[in-house]
């Protein structure tokens, strides 16, 4: 069964984003193909960038690039979670791409963006594609940027999606699982 990490992107104490990101999880778990998992990045509490060679080498000095090297080889795909500051994706996001070369290659990706605004936090996916692209994760077509984030996670902390979120994460799913059935059969050919 393929692997789907979803990881929450920000490392803010506070942040909705988990529970976005414990949405989205639980929706692979129940309806698809995945043996889905959550990565949160402040668990993982990388540190800026600070290995010696260029992460296309694969020779990490440090314990924290290479459990993070392992978290991400293991997965077939994933979903980002991210907020949107200041326009943009998180710096912690950007740190944890940088990290890595090869261990994202060639996979697909969704993105789900949140803000507080009307935007839904569109402008950082848009920001974003530039940098998966260097890395070569492959993004599937449908996105989700939740507006008004605040109005759809309850005092419980649990996210309450309207139908069409739900509807849209599900295409999403759909869309890296086909990716995956392709790239698995381009391999074969």
């Amino acid at each position: 069964m393929p692997r789907l990490h979803v990881i929450s992107a920000s490392v803010r104490r506070t942040s909705r984003g988990r529970s976005v990101a414990r949405w989205a999880t639980g929706l692979a778990r129940a309806s698809t193909g995945f043996d889905a998992g959550l990565v949160d990045l402040r668990d993982v509490a990388l540190p800026f960038l600070d290995e010696e060679e260029h992460p296309s080498t694969g020779r990490y000095v440090h314990r924290h690039t290479r459990e993070w090297s392992a978290t991400i080889a293991a997965a077939d795909a994933f979903v980002f979670v991210m907020p949107m500051h200041n326009g943009g994706f998180s710096a912690p996001l950007k740190n944890a791409v940088d990290h890595l070369q090869r261990e994202w290659a060639g996979k697909p990706v969704g993105l789900i963006s949140y803000s507080a605004g009307a935007s839904g936090g569109a402008p950082a996916i848009e920001m974003l594609r530039p940098v998966l692209k260097r890395v070569d994760l492959r993004p599937v077509a449908t996105t989700l940027s939740l507006r008004f984030i605040d109005e759809h996670v309850g005092e419980d902390g649990r996210f309450r999606p309207a139908p069409e979120q739900t509807g849209a994460l599900a295409g999403m799913l759909g869309e890296l699982a086909v990716s995956l059935t392709a790239s698995a059969r381009d391999l074969a050919s």
